[in-house]
């Protein structure tokens, strides 16, 4: 009888092991032979899902979630059929090229020390390990790219001429802001309820931000746990499109003086006060021709790598399971 129960319980155990791996592993969809599992499209776009857990309206969270996670499986059918099309031609990456390309990343974000740039990589979700894996990745498309697309890439005076006009229309009414902000840093893998604890510490630094007298500056010494805690959370003046888009929009929301409610990007909570706003003027074409000739060709470029995906997708088989 011991023995029978033993095996009943074993049994049991096993299957009970099989299904928590079945919620943990489920199949989002099959590209080709490639298999695409839940807990991918969860992990890519759990930025964006922490962000909709605070929705109050049930049908507009679960809407939110549902096109967040159908965008997230969306960019990995891609990425699967890209690394088909990637074998498939042969296409390689050697290890001293992922080191060039680690060595120029460290140098853009101005870090040498390789302790400081595992720390910088954790907080992006990633270990050096992975970074690297993804690095090859990107040089590997970078090729691809280059065979399929770039030649199709053609920019025009014409281009660049209506480019700047239509710059030159924005900018005319256009103004900078100089802020400061409070982080309450919260890791990229962090659980909902984390997410919730980190945003209630940030909503008791506003309210403390905005009592009568209050010094934003000292108080951001006091309380922010980002970088620039020292400067007073002092980011200076910067144009639209330079910040990540929540946080810009927020700064431009505000009128000089006020405090923001908390804002959520990858590194946390932010709680942001403008102090000062500037009209910009506008830069001569000259001086502008070279980024707007670099806009112009990354928008081609995206217009045409979704194109060759969707041909890609047109010969793949793909099944999608959620």
């Amino acid at each position: 009888m011991k023995t029978k129960l033993g095996v009943i319980a074993a049994v049991v155990l096993v299957w009970s092991g099989v299904a928590r791996a079945e919620m943990v592993d489920k199949v989002a969809a099959v590209v080709n032979r490639d298999i695409i599992a839940l807990s991918e499209v969860q992990q890519r776009a759990a930025p964006e899902l922490a962000r909709v857990a605070n929705e109050r309206d049930a049908k507009r969270r679960a809407d939110q979630r549902a096109q967040i996670l159908k965008q997230a499986l969306d960019v990995l059918i891609a990425d699967k059929l890209i690394e088909a099309e990637i074998r498939e031609l042969g296409l390689s990456v050697t290890s001293a090229e992922v080191e060039e390309a680690m060595k120029d990343v460290q140098k853009q974000n101005g870090v040498t020390d390789a302790t400081q740039f595992a720390e910088l990589l954790s907080r992006e979700g990633y270990t050096l390990k992975s970074y690297r894996e993804f690095l090859g990745k990107q040089i590997a498309r970078g090729r691809l790219m280059q065979m399929k697309v770039s030649s199709k890439i053609k920019v025009s005076e014409e281009d660049l001429k209506a480019a700047y006009a239509q710059y030159s229309k924005v900018e005319g009414d256009e103004y900078e802001v100089h802020a400061r902000h409070i982080l309450v840093t919260v890791d990229p893998k962090a659980t909902p309820e984390q997410v919730e604890e980190g945003r209630k510490k940030a909503e008791a630094i506003a309210a403390e931000a905005r009592r009568p007298g209050m010094d934003f500056s000292s108080l951001a010494k006091a309380r922010s746990e980002g970088p620039s805690a020292a400067d007073g959370g002092d980011l200076g003046f910067f144009k639209r499109g330079v910040m990540v888009p929540a946080f810009e929009k927020a700064a431009f929301a505000l009128k000089t003086g006020e405090v923001s409610e908390p804002i959520r990007t990858n590194f946390g909570w932010h709680v942001l006060k403008v102090e000062e706003r500037r009209a910009v003027g506008v830069t001569p074409y000259e001086e502008m021709r070279g980024k707007l000739e670099a806009e112009l060709r990354q928008q081609k470029t995206e217009k045409f790598v979704d194109q060759y995906v969707q041909e890609l997708r047109k010969k793949a088989v793909i099944e999608v399971k959620i």
